[in-house]
């Protein structure tokens, strides 16, 4: 079995817009990844709840996954999302075939997503901790160019990424590692086929595919909420190769589109195995959860990318003694979507080296980046 049907991780201020923050109406605590549609861009609520909206903001649309959807006349400092169902153990439910609805959308994705040339202004945030501790954060401001919103198998494997997916670091924002984690390292900056397949949701939908396909395999899904076209699903999958997943997505039954998807990889009860560091040092490894996000919206009669979000959480390493419980995520927000040409970015991202040790284009934009409680103590810290 191909090794990119896992999830593999390798661990290689002063604000100007107002602060929103959005809530769960019931608890009154914060909703993260809440997705505002603004008149000329998207912004997301950072892990506290909080997204940078302008005060004079008017007419716009915040959804979160779980929630029902607000439309909000005019700014307002606190918006409030009702869930869309309480416990789902109370919820009638309606049986959905998923292979039937994945096998669709994938079959004619090139038809249903924008597939043209396209630009974006991005967040771009990174991540990562060992034992509950940050020990590394960048974000950065970045322009991200794609040939056609669509990953190309055949680009993929030849490592002719450049004809995928093209970055321009515009102004790295924040950038602090306060520790070398150079002994999980394979020794290797190299691109892989499976870190540029998980920016498109079609890389993941045949993966998942893939695992439904299996012999062996069991699934169940269940509509559990359903607000005008759009329908919410949550889903459960024991892969016959011994993978359990679960998740959600919501479908637009209209458009037959899948415009939210989230799965979660469970795949900490497997063995540690033995892994070398890059001077060969031996040492115990296990793998851990990981979790996938896709978000779309609708522009201008198109869907295209709002959010893509990878996580990996629970992954360990014993090394000398001492047990590393490591995490890491990387967050890209699509702030403004427009239509490009095939000429693609100059200067752009060499991805044959880590993405930090290319020179940025300090070009001046709005500033939708907005640190969460954690990432600022981090940051201010000595």
């Amino acid at each position: 079995m191909k090794n990119y049907y896992f999830l593999f991780i390798f661990f290689f201020g002063i604000f100007s817009a107002q602060k929103l923050r959005v809530v769960d109406a019931e608890t009154e605590t914060p909703v993260p990844n809440a997705r505002i549609i603004l008149s000329n861009q998207i912004v997301y609520t950072n892990e506290d709840g909080f997204a940078p909206v302008d005060q004079g903001a008017s007419g716009f649309e915040i959804s979160a996954s779980g929630f029902q959807n607000v439309k909000a006349a005019q700014f307002n400092s606190v918006i409030k999302l009702k869930r869309a169902y309480k416990d789902i153990e109370e919820v009638k439910m309606a049986s959905i075939d998923l292979r039937k609805i994945f096998e669709d959308v994938s079959k004619n994705y090139k038809k249903r997503y924008y597939r043209e040339p396209s630009l974006y202004d991005v967040v771009y945030k990174e991540k990562m901790s060992d034992n509950d501790k940050l020990y590394f954060l960048t974000i950065a401001e970045t322009k991200l160019w794609s040939k056609g919103n669509y990953y190309n198998y055949k680009d993929g494997f030849q490592k002719e990424y450049d004809n995928i997916l093209q970055m321009q670091l515009n102004n790295v924002k924040y950038l602090k590692k306060i520790k070398s984690d150079n002994i999980f390292t394979t020794g290797t900056t190299e691109f892989s086929h499976e870190y540029m397949g998980n920016y498109f949701f079609n890389f993941e939908l045949n993966r998942v595919l893939f695992h439904l396909k299996t012999k062996g395999t069991k699934s169940t899904g269940w509509m559990v909420f359903e607000e005008g076209d759009e329908q919410q699903v949550v889903f459960k999958i024991k892969s016959g190769s011994g993978i359990d997943m679960k998740g959600e997505f919501k479908y637009n039954k209209a458009d037959k589109v899948i415009t939210y998807f989230e799965i979660h990889y469970l795949q900490e009860n497997y063995p540690m195995v033995k892994r070398k560091t890059a001077d060969g040092t031996e040492y115990d490894y296990q793998l851990g959860n990981a979790l996938l996000v896709f978000d779309f919206y609708k522009n201008n009669g198109v869907y295209v990318p709002a959010l893509n979000k990878l996580e990996g959480y629970n992954y360990i390493a014993v090394y000398k003694g001492v047990k590393h419980v490591k995490s890491m995520s990387r967050e890209l927000i699509y702030n403004t979507f427009k239509k490009s040409d095939d000429k693609g970015l100059t200067p752009r991202v060499d991805f044959s080296k880590n993405i930090w040790e290319n020179v940025p284009v300090e070009e001046s934009k709005n500033n939708t980046i907005l640190l969460s409680e954690e990432e600022q103590t981090f940051v201010n810290g000595k």
